[in-house]
């Protein structure tokens, strides 16, 4: 590892560790900062209720499935998929498998059986090259993937919530969401690092007939 990579990931550790949410999540027993994210988006838009079904794709390590089954205490019907393993959560349907193959999205409807999602949540991202192109086009893919996904599983008047980098393709990407639902909305949740380019897109109020 060269001397200047050494030193920015010794800088990563330094402030991931004194960071706040960090501290914050090892004290209230959550898996990852990620949940003061999906928390403060629902403080704002209240999107979770009793009884619903919630989809969570880039699950792992488990903090936005752990938080949502709190929020509801346990009233919810749960299924989570990551490309990576996940410890499990008790009464959450886990899959794990790459998200981007057909097999796997297939699987997910199946355990899906009658159902339809009141919501369908994503926090997936690919593995950061440090290239922003790369990047950049490598998460809008995803976040496209799971806004298909999505107009297939919601139902009418469900909600769609996915992170996103500003950047190239997130203009059109925002646009094309626009016809299927009531709302589309950007949120920067205080959880989320200033300097990132992450933003939280939150597509509210399914048209269903519309993606027919």
């Amino acid at each position: 590892m060269s001397k200047k990579r050494r030193s920015s990931s010794q800088n990563w550790l330094q402030e991931y560790h004194s960071d706040v949410y960090v501290k914050k999540a090892n004290c209230e027993g959550y898996r990852s900062r990620a949940v003061y994210k999906l928390a403060q988006i629902d403080a704002r838009d209240r999107l979770f209720y009793s009884n619903m079904t919630v989809i969570d794709l880039g699950a792992a390590p488990g903090g936005w499935s752990q938080w949502v089954k709190q929020r509801l205490h346990s009233q919810v019907n749960l299924f989570a998929l990551d490309i990576q393993l996940m410890d499990p959560l008790p009464d959450v349907t886990f899959l794990q498998g790459d998200f981007r193959e057909q097999t796997i999205l297939d699987e997910l409807i199946h355990q899906l059986g009658n159902r339809k999602a009141n919501i369908v949540m994503s926090d997936m991202a690919p593995n950061i090259t440090g290239i922003k192109d790369v990047d950049q086009s490598r998460v809008m893919l995803l976040a496209e993937l799971a806004r298909d996904f999505a107009y297939d599983v919601l139902e009418a008047q469900g909600h769609f919530l996915t992170k996103v980098f500003q950047g190239e393709g997130f203009d059109s990407y925002i646009k094309e969401l626009r016809p299927y639902f009531k709302q589309v909305l950007i949120r920067k949740p205080k959880a989320s690092r200033t300097r990132s380019s992450e933003v939280y897109v939150l597509a509210k109020h399914y048209n269903e007939e519309k993606w027919k």
